[in-house]
C-alpha cells in the first residue's frame, strides 16, 4: 500500500508534518531522556547502550498484534520498519476487527489491540480480572470517509440527516429517489464494515445516534478493500471506512462531501479537516492498547517508543492518516514502566 501513494498526498502530508515539528519540536528527542523499559544494554550495565547498533544486535522477541482494519496499514507499516532495525524481533499484525482484537488480548492471544474505537469498560473489567491492564494509546487521527462510485454525480454532498435516513436500523430508503428528491429512481446497494468493527461502531454512533444500531440489508465485511471493490464496481453503491483506504483507491471512489445540516458548509475528508476535526461528525482517533505485562518486556516497549518516534509517526502520514501531534506522543511515551 505505502509504495502507491498520490504525489499531491505527499505533499500535503509533508506541509502538515513539518507544521507540527516546528511549532512542538521533535519526540524523538523526548524517548531519548527516557530510561530502558528493561534491560536492553546488557545485565549489570549501570547505563545502557540504547543506541540503534545495539538494539538491533540485543533484542529478541515476539511482538503479536491483532484487531481494527483500519489501523492495519499503521500496525503494519510499522512493523516492517521495526524489524528492519531490530532483526532479533518478529512482530505479527492480524487483522480481524476491533472488538475481536481487544479479545485477542483479553484471552492473552496478543499484546497490542490495534482499535478504531475506545476500550469498552467492560472490556478492561475482563482484562483486570485476569490481574493485568491494557493501556490506550492514541496512534493516528483518522477521519471515516463516506464513498461512492466516481459515476455518481447526485450524492457528492450529504447532510448527517440524510445519512441517517439511509443507514439507521428503521430505515425505510431503498431507492436513491428516496433520500432526496430529484435523485435517480435505483436501488442504493449498501456496503458496510462489520459488527466486529469499530469504525462501525463509530459510525453509527456518530450518525444514528446509537452504537451498532444500523439497518441490516447490507452487504458486511471486516476487509475494506471488499468495500472498496464493492462500491467500485457498482454505480449505485455507497460505503464507509477509514481515509487511508480511501486514499489508496481514489481513483476509482469518489468521498462524499458531509454538511452538519442544511445550513452548514459541506467538508471534505483530508489531511487538514480531519486533522482540526472540522470533518465533523466522522473525525476520530484510533488507538492501539498494549497490555501492561506486554509493555514490561523490552521489545514491546521500544516498539512503542519507535511508533512514537518522529520516524514512526511519520509512517501515519504515509499510509493515509494525519499523525499525532508530539505533545500526544510525548503522553504516550510517559505511559510506559520505568
Amino acid at each position: 500500500m505505502r509504495k502507491t501513494l498520490q504525489a499531491g498526498w505527499k505533499v500535503l502530508f509533508a506541509a502538515v508534518l513539518a507544521a507540527t515539528v516546528a511549532a512542538c519540536g521533535s519526540a524523538g528527542g523526548t524517548e531519548e531522556a527516557r530510561p530502558a523499559a528493561g534491560s536492553v544494554g546488557g545485565a549489570g550495565a549501570a547505563s545502557p547502550d540504547r543506541s540503534p547498533e545495539a538494539l538491533a544486535k540485543e533484542l529478541r522477541g515476539e511482538i503479536r498484534l491483532d484487531g481494527s482494519s483500519t489501523v492495519y496499514p499503521i500496525a503494519q507499516a510499522a512493523a516492517e520498519e521495526f524489524m528492519n532495525l531490530h532483526k532479533g524481533v518478529n512482530v505479527t499484525v492480524g487483522l480481524s476487527g476491533s472488538s475481536n482484537g481487544i479479545k485477542a488480548i483479553i484471552n492473552g492471544e496478543a499484546d497490542i489491540a490495534n482499535s478504531s474505537r475506545k476500550i469498552k469498560d467492560s472490556e478492561l473489567e475482563q482484562i483486570r480480572a485476569k490481574g493485568d491492564d491494557a493501556v490506550e494509546m492514541p496512534v493516528a487521527y483518522d477521519g471515516i470517509t463516506v464513498v461512492i462510485h466516481p459515476e455518481n454525480d447526485w450524492a457528492e454532498e450529504m447532510t448527517v440527516a440524510e445519512l441517517k435516513k439511509i443507514w439507521a436500523k428503521d430505515s425505510t430508503v431503498k431507492t436513491w429517489a428516496d433520500v432526496r428528491e430529484g435523485w435517480p429512481d435505483e436501488p442504493i446497494t449498501l456496503l458496510a464494515p462489520g459488527a466486529a468493527s469499530g469504525t462501525f461502531e463509530y459510525f453509527t454512533e456518530a450518525v444514528n445516534g446509537e452504537a451498532k444500531a444500523a439497518r441490516e440489508d447490507v452487504t458486511a465485511s471486516e476487509d475494506d478493500n471488499v468495500l472498496v471493490r464493492g462500491v467500485a464496481g457498482d454505480k449505485y453503491a455507497m460505503s464507509y471506512f477509514g481515509y487511508a483506504y480511501y486514499e489508496e483507491n481514489k481513483d476509482k471512489l469518489k468521498a462524499v462531501r458531509i454538511k452538519l445540516d442544511e445550513n452548514a458548509p459541506a467538508v471534505a475528508p483530508s489531511l487538514a479537516t480531519i486533522g482540526d476535526f472540522s470533518y465533523a461528525p466522522l473525525s476520530r482517533f484510533i488507538y492501539m492498547y498494549p497490555l501492561k505485562s506486554a509493555l514490561k518486556r523490552p521489545e514491546v516497549a521500544e516498539f512503542v517508543r519507535f511508533l512514537m518516534s518522529d520516524d514512526g509517526s511519520a509512517l501515519a502520514g504515509e499510509v493515509g492518516y494525519v499523525p499525532l501531534d508530539p505533545e500526544t506522543r510525548t503522553k504516550n511515551l510517559e505511559l510506559l514502566p520505568e
